[in-house]
């Protein structure tokens, strides 16, 4: 998908046989507000453009995917509250859950996602 909407989605993980709501973060505001101020979130935020993140003024650990262009997972890791992660020179997209939600949902390097955008609303 070229460019991406805010709003909400389905991700399809390959070894995952459940569709997980995906919420997207894709102008600079909702990207820049991301997680913070949250206790924790149902699913995923997917990020976009991005290829790096910050945990600073995080309520807890979140699980960070960096993905490319076609959403192939380039690295996957956990940051503490806190923290500023390190820029992704190849990722396009960044993908945000609570601590641990990767690996249940088997996501690790080299795994190709699928995003699907829930229709914009009617005006």
């Amino acid at each position: 998908m070229g460019q991406w909407r805010n709003g909400t989605g389905v991700l399809t993980a390959p070894d995952h046989g459940v569709p997980i709501p995906v919420e997207i973060a894709a102008s600079y505001r909702t990207r820049r507000r991301g997680l913070l101020g949250r206790d924790g979130i149902d699913g995923a935020l997917l990020l976009s453009p991005c290829n790096s993140v910050h945990t600073f003024r995080m309520r807890f650990a979140i699980d960070v995917a960096y993905l490319d262009r076609r959403l192939r997972v380039v690295d996957v890791v956990t940051m503490e509250p806190g923290r500023l992660g390190l820029p992704r020179p190849r990722a396009r997209h960044v993908l945000e859950a609570e601590a641990g939600a990767m690996a249940r949902w088997g996501i690790r390097p080299g795994t190709r996602l699928a995003i699907t955008a829930d229709p914009a609303p009617a005006a």
